[in-house]
């Protein structure tokens, strides 16, 4: 059995809480306290799990003694563990309540193909059921999920290197971070060249990230923990001050929320400099600040349209980050590839300065979004799609790029007067707009029109005198 099939047989016990009135994001969590115990049975890691909460114990239970052991077992292992077992057992509470949903639940995990799965890896098999929750559009978790294809170019362009600090300061269920760890390892001759010490940072250090969400955060520690990695994951807010903390990356990949804060609140950070209630233009703020002034340290940012030309702060914004960035490109993304089908998006990358002034000297823009097709679950984003755009992106000469879609605005033009620093540049001729520019002249049209017209009647007129000339002469 493949790890699709496992998730799809996985997905299909939700019908089993329907009655109980379960969300499909409640679902996800509920398996996870499940799975949790059985994987590490299955892997042989059940040794900081306590003898009398771990699988076999809770598998042997039934009815409502089985109910009642379950949230005990929830309970203790949130309240009385220790390191990743408390932080996703932490606040724990059941939805489920009839007893045999539960035991259902149990027995039909426990009947997987677990060799199989082991074989294929527990992490796919775990992000196979966060992707599956992502494109169930009831979820709404689709928020939380950036397609695995964007992530993956995102990171084969940033390119993480071993020994460098990487972050996602919105990082939903981790998929940015267990992409760059998996960049790292296959992009790295040997791994074991490296000592102990690096070894272990690459762990514990290398990938790090923060989620609001509760629930989502939990998600988070779970596939990190199934991919081996140890990385710090904040349950915190970004855009508060517990979001200082956050500094000093090499890295840094994310698709932030986006929106405004409640009530037009601004961002709880005091140390930002530019003060707005946007939520994607702080979290651009906290982003080109939270890297190393080293002139290599670089990020990838997934932003809404409005970023680009938003004013007032707005503009402010996007002006310091050029100025303590090189912004060298700018990726206009298709629509449609987004839980919120209407939202536009775009991927900004940049590096940071040793300075924090002019080090925008151009950007570059490739438009992947005009005389695209109409992207979703019927036809999905697909590796080939990017291809124009990693070779553009990585050519030697960018100048000598021949495509259409790739264009190139220097600081001086964007900076202009008037241009309020916008960056809405860089789409092409949509041709399925009708360009009126290319219509011809109606007062032009109209006196060619006439002249035809007479010319026609000329003609007639010269054909009906012969015609009775011919009659005259019969």
């Amino acid at each position: 059995m493949t790890n699709q099939e496992i998730v799809a047989k996985l997905w299909n016990l939700c019908n089993v809480l329907r009655d109980d009135g379960i969300t499909y994001h409640q679902y996800v969590t509920e398996l996870t306290y499940i799975l949790f115990l059985k994987m590490a049975k299955e892997t042989g890691t059940e040794d900081k799990i306590p003898e009398k909460y771990r699988w076999d114990r809770l598998a042997e239970k039934d009815g409502l003694a089985l109910k009642k052991f379950y949230e005990e077992l929830l309970r203790e292992l949130g309240e009385n563990c220790t390191g990743r077992i408390q932080e996703i057992y932490s606040g724990a509470r059941s939805n489920i309540e009839e007893p045999a949903n539960l035991k259902k639940i149990i027995t039909n995990i426990n009947d997987l193909d677990w060799y199989s799965a082991k074989e294929e890896g527990l992490g796919n098999l775990y992000e196979g059921l966060l992707e599956k929750n992502a494109n169930e559009k009831k979820s709404g978790a689709g928020q939380y999920f950036t397609p695995r294809v964007l992530i993956d170019v995102m990171t084969e362009l940033i390119a993480p290197q071993p020994g460098e600090r990487c972050n996602d300061p919105a990082c939903g269920t981790f998929g940015f971070m267990i992409a760059a760890d998996a960049y790292v390892k296959a992009h790295t001759d040997d791994l074991f060249a490296l000592d102990s010490e690096q070894q272990a940072f690459q762990k514990n250090e290398a990938f790090t990230g923060a989620e609001l969400v509760h629930e989502t955060h939990r998600l988070a520690l779970m596939n990190a923990m199934l991919h081996d990695i140890g990385g710090k994951i904040y349950l915190c807010d970004t855009l508060s001050n517990q979001g200082k903390q956050m500094k000093e990356f090499d890295v840094v990949l994310t698709n932030p929320p986006f929106g405004t804060k409640k009530g037009g609140e601004r961002a709880n950070r005091d140390d930002f400099t530019f003060q707005t209630s946007n939520k994607q233009l702080n979290f651009l703020q906290h982003i080109y600040r939270s890297l190393k002034a080293d002139g290599k340290a670089r990020a990838a940012v997934v932003l809404p349209d409005n970023v680009l030309f938003a004013d007032g702060e707005g503009e402010r914004i996007r002006e310091d980050l050029m100025n303590k960035c090189s912004l060298h490109t700018v990726l206009r993304l298709p629509t449609g590839i987004f839980y919120a089908q209407g939202v536009k998006t775009n991927v900004l990358f940049f590096t940071r300065g040793t300075t924090d002034k002019d080090n925008t000297k151009e950007v570059w823009f490739y438009d992947l979004r005009t005389n695209m097709p109409s992207f979703g679950k019927t036809n999905p984003l697909k590796p080939e799609h990017f291809n124009g755009f990693k070779a553009a992106y990585t050519a030697e000469d960018r100048k000598n790029v021949s495509d259409e879609r790739w264009s190139c605005y220097t600081y001086e033009q964007i900076s202009e007067e008037g241009k309020n620093h916008s960056l809405d540049l860089g789409l092409i001729k949509d041709d399925s707009v009708l360009d009126y520019d290319d219509l011809p002249d109606p007062i032009e049209s109209g006196e060619e029109c006439i002249a035809q017209l007479e010319e026609a009647v000329d003609l007639l007129m010269s054909a009906v005198k012969e015609l009775k000339a011919l009659e005259g002469a019969e």
